[in-house]
């Protein structure tokens, strides 16, 4: 069924549930089982300071960069507030059904993402214990919610860019830290990121084929106001500053490398029959796509000059 009268949140639930169902069945026999614990070099870990009297901790515990660490804090903070997240996709895809089971699944496999990285940070001394603890605290005390409410269709847009989002910035924490090991584990991690990127990209692909015009309206919404989940993190805009500037997550990488391929997954600049308000949102992120082009060269540019500067001084 194709139509241009909007559906409900009900209806497109239910017109949906066959699509996941079969996309759960192509995700479990993509997925592979792995233990976090595998990826962990316990033998490098020594007793900290506290309650066993152990040594504490030290800047000089570990050789991976500044910035590695401090993507490497945001990603495992990031992956903390799964709380939240889990209890905004089972409120708006629900608990029953393919939906739910989808839900549960994909609440597992997230679950293990922080545990690797909070284990592998605290064997390896990468980072300040006590300062990661309270930064947690921080952060899942002010939780996360969903700006776009209980839409189906914006959720599944957002949740397509920002899986392959997470993908990619977990692959390149790993390569910034210099350590094997830790890319090795995130590489783990963003093989997950982004099988869960396909189950949802095929959703929002079903969602254009069922209701366009809405398809198109949650993309481009979605587009305009993206945000990482991370966004709520103490100190977020310094630190994502930090992260760009290392090509570790920039704006060119974000238009480029997620938001490009999926859009043209979708094909959305050849979608036919929409609403007026479908062809206002095409054009809307025709128009957004250019003004992250310009941005993205701009930053570029700004990042050239000031690494020659920083190389001027050094020579």
């Amino acid at each position: 069924m194709t139509t241009n009268a909007p559906l409900s949140q009900t209806a497109l639930l239910v017109e949906l549930e066959p699509v996941v169902a079969a996309n759960l069945d192509r995700h479990l026999a993509a997925a592979k089982e792995w233990f976090p614990h595998e990826y962990v070099p316990w033998s490098e870990g020594r007793t900290f300071d506290g309650v066993l009297d152990g040594q504490p901790w030290s800047p000089q515990d570990s050789t991976i960069p500044e910035v590695a660490r401090t993507a490497l804090v945001v990603n495992l903070l990031t992956e903390d507030n799964l709380p939240s997240y889990h209890h905004e996709i089972a409120t708006t895809f629900g608990r029953d059904g393919a939906w739910g089971t989808w839900v549960h699944r994909w609440t597992a496999e997230e679950g293990r993402h922080g545990i690797a990285i909070r284990d592998y940070l605290t064997v390896s001394r990468a980072v300040d214990p006590v300062a990661l603890e309270r930064a947690r605290m921080t952060h899942m005390e002010n939780g996360y919610v969903n700006v776009h409410g209980d839409e189906v269709l914006h959720s599944l847009a957002y949740v397509s860019f920002q899986e392959l989002a997470t993908r990619i910035a977990h692959r390149n924490t790993g390569r910034a830290t210099g350590d094997e090991v830790c890319e090795r584990l995130l590489a783990r991690v963003a093989a997950d990121e982004n099988l869960h990127m396909l189950f949802y990209r095929n959703l929002l692909a079903a969602s254009f084929e069922l209701a366009p015009s809405q398809a198109m309206r949650a993309v481009a919404d979605v587009v305009a106001d993206f945000q990482m989940p991370g966004n709520g993190i103490e100190g977020f805009a310094r630190k994502s500053v930090a992260i760009a500037l290392a090509g570790i997550y920039d704006l060119r990488q974000h238009r480029d490398e997620v938001l490009i391929p999926v859009l043209r997954q979708w094909d959305v600049f050849n979608v036919s029959g929409l609403d007026a308000d479908g062809a206002a949102a095409q054009e809307q992120l025709g128009r957004h796509l250019d003004d992250l082009e310009q941005a993205a060269s701009r930053f570029e540019e700004k990042r050239d000059a000031r690494q020659a500067r920083i190389d001027a001084r050094q020579s």
